[in-house]
């Protein structure tokens, strides 16, 4: 039987400036997190500046960089009661709607959903124009594709997953899905 007092929050970053540092913030007011990095995650995360930031809490950080991904077995053993994808790039986004699981995070998202874990993704490209956070804090205009769009629709009807488009809506869901776990005790 799984302790799920023991049971962790498993957080990915994948490669995107978009809201990377408000979810740097919000990662660090949780508790219990475990965070995967993706190869770009871990890239954009140097180039912003933001790696002291990243640390500040103390997480337990998993970086891809072995090609089996070793660490999403941990879904198989109970570690984790949710996985939060944030920021997620249309890339990240376009390999979980088609259900590819070539790197750490499409891996652990398809991990999470084979073992009936809630899955909650902030997508970035959520709209057809947006203003978004490039390097040196400068905003950029980003207008996605219109197969971006297409592929967070598809997203949004795979079973055991949320998909948010703004800061608030992450938030709001993982206060939901924390707190639907103090209910099931």
């Amino acid at each position: 039987m799984i302790d799920k007092k023991s049971q962790r929050l498993a957080w990915a970053i994948t490669g995107s400036g978009h809201y990377l540092r408000e979810s740097i913030d919000m990662l660090n007011t949780l508790e219990n997190v475990d965070i995967f990095l993706s190869s770009a995650g871990a890239e954009i995360i140097q180039q912003y500046g933001f790696q002291q930031a990243l640390n500040a809490a103390g997480h337990r950080v998993y970086q891809d960089k072995t090609a089996s991904s070793v660490p999403v077995g941990m879904f198989y053993k109970g570690k984790y009661h949710g996985l939060v994808i944030a920021p997620a790039t249309s890339n990240t986004i376009a390999k979980m709607a088609y259900g590819f699981s070539d790197s750490l995070v499409t891996n652990l998202y398809a991990q999470a959903g084979k073992t009936r874990v809630p899955s909650i993704v902030f997508a970035c490209d959520t709209a057809p124009e947006l203003e978004s956070e490039a390097p040196r804090d400068n905003i950029v205009k980003v207008y996605p594709r219109k197969i971006d769009l297409e592929n967070i629709t598809k997203l949004k009807s795979f079973e055991m997953t949320s998909v948010v488009e703004d800061m608030e809506s992450l938030s709001s869901c993982i206060q939901q899905h924390l707190q639907s776990l103090t209910h099931a005790d």
